[in-house]
């Protein structure tokens, strides 16, 4: 059963993606389908990226221990669609004008942000399997937190972008803001917690 529902979840995952491919070939995204596929693969980054944040506090609420594997699932396809906001931005903006992607991340503070949201991305999934969470041992874990600002950073770029309308920001903001109050309030309670075992061994 858990083998199937990971296949389902993988399917759906790739659903986005599949359906801007279709819409792009069968010209039916709108006036402007580059705009559409840049905006749209950047939401989906973001999107997956909440979705992998919100399994630790799921977790934590429900006891649901088979959700676990999940967080990595969400975290891999969030980079799958931050590295095609990228290629979709490096291809219909620019044009495939490398140089000029270099100047936009030095001179675009946007463009910083997000680029560095990717690079964070491109480290985690790359120390995301068994061999390197064993040879990383607990420094993996310590590691791994930067998803916490990759988030952030994914938030303040698409806020950046949005300008005008911040609706989708306030939203997505809206979300964020609580799973990382969540992490924060688990921290503060483990160091409660160590904190009183220190004390009690003192005594």
């Amino acid at each position: 059963m858990l083998r199937v529902l990971k296949w389902v979840v993988f399917l759906l995952s790739l659903t986005p993606f599949l359906a801007l491919l279709i819409g792009a070939l069968r010209n039916t995204l709108g006036p402007d389908p580059a705009d559409v596929l840049v905006i749209e693969t950047g939401l989906w980054a973001l999107r997956f990226l909440l979705l992998s944040l919100a399994i630790t506090p799921l977790r934590g609420i429900s006891g649901w221990t088979w959700v676990v594997p999940y967080r990595r699932t969400f975290g891999l396809f969030a980079l799958y669609y931050a590295c095609w906001h990228l290629v979709a931005y490096l291809l219909f903006f620019l044009q495939l004008r490398w140089s000029e992607l270099y100047e936009d991340i030095v001179e675009r503070p946007y463009v910083t942000v997000g680029f560095t949201a990717l690079v964070i991305l491109i480290v985690l999934g790359a120390t995301s399997t068994k061999s390197m969470i064993r040879r990383l041992g607990k420094r993996w874990k310590k590691l791994h937190r930067l998803v916490y600002l990759a988030n952030i950073l994914a938030l303040i770029h698409l806020t950046w972008i949005l300008r005008t309308d911040l609706t989708e920001a306030v939203f997505y903001g809206s979300i964020l803001v609580p799973l990382l109050a969540y992490r924060v309030y688990r921290f503060l309670v483990a160091h409660k917690g160590k904190s009183q075992r220190i004390v009690k061994a003192g005594c």
